[in-house]
């Protein structure tokens, strides 16, 4: 018999891990944290897990797709539940020109990085990098620097989720940038392209009083 619901147990990252390997086959995932800040998580405990299951509340997250070229002009494309990042390869700053919907917003950003992160991973490395909050029916994504050099002030944007966003490396070759889709990464890019994967979409399930709006609403509040 085919499976209703798949039960992950472990951390974060693994939770990452299931859904991509889930993408498009409309699974519902419960996960019970073995690891160690599990925010995607529901607490670990064995006993009447079918109950909890038919008592858990759905939460559907879009992921971002991906289109990476690099420098020898090969296409990737991937998936990202939490975020994209483009990251410097080497001691040298990255040079980054940013565009959204075929604008260019920003001719050059000189920076450790660049990230875009989905709601559902605006807590993880976006919360870490100064990145913005964001809840999870916000229908938002954070652009985000990391140790922006040059605009040294530039703290990022909040953009809608309909947005086409395009981060094109310049002098790729001196200073190389490598992008990270998650856990997936890809070295020399030239230039990727982003937007949210409404066709995509995966399901979380969590206990009642658990879910992952309210625990974004509640790290708001963390001290």
């Amino acid at each position: 018999r085919a499976a209703d619901v798949m039960v992950a147990l472990g951390g974060d990252g693994f939770m990452l891990q299931t859904l991509h390997s889930l993408t498009g086959k409309d699974l519902p995932v419960y996960g019970m944290n073995c690891g160690t800040i599990g925010f995607l998580m529901n607490s670990y405990s064995p006993d009447a897990l079918l109950e909890r299951i038919a008592e858990a509340e759905e939460t559907l997250i879009s992921p971002l797709s991906m289109r990476a070229v690099n420098t020898r002009g090969r296409v990737t494309d991937a998936l990202a539940i939490n975020e994209v990042s483009l990251l410097r390869e080497t001691r040298q700053t990255a040079k980054i020109e940013i565009s959204l919907d075929g604008k260019v917003r920003l001719k050059e950003l000189v920076c450790d990085g660049v990230l875009v992160a989905t709601p559902a991973g605006s807590t993880a490395y976006n919360l870490s990098a100064n990145g913005p909050i964001l809840p999870l029916d916000s229908q938002l994504l954070a652009l985000t620097p990391i140790s922006p050099f040059r605009p040294r002030r530039w703290s990022g944007a909040v953009l809608p989720e309909r947005s086409r966003i395009t981060l094109k490396v310049n002098e790729p070759a001196k200073r190389p940038v490598s992008a990270v889709a998650d856990q997936k990464e890809f070295r020399d890019i030239a230039e990727v392209h982003l937007e949210i994967a409404r066709e995509n979409q995966l399901t979380l399930l969590f206990d009642p009083g658990h879910a992952l709006d309210e625990r974004i609403v509640a790290e708001q509040f963390a001290v």
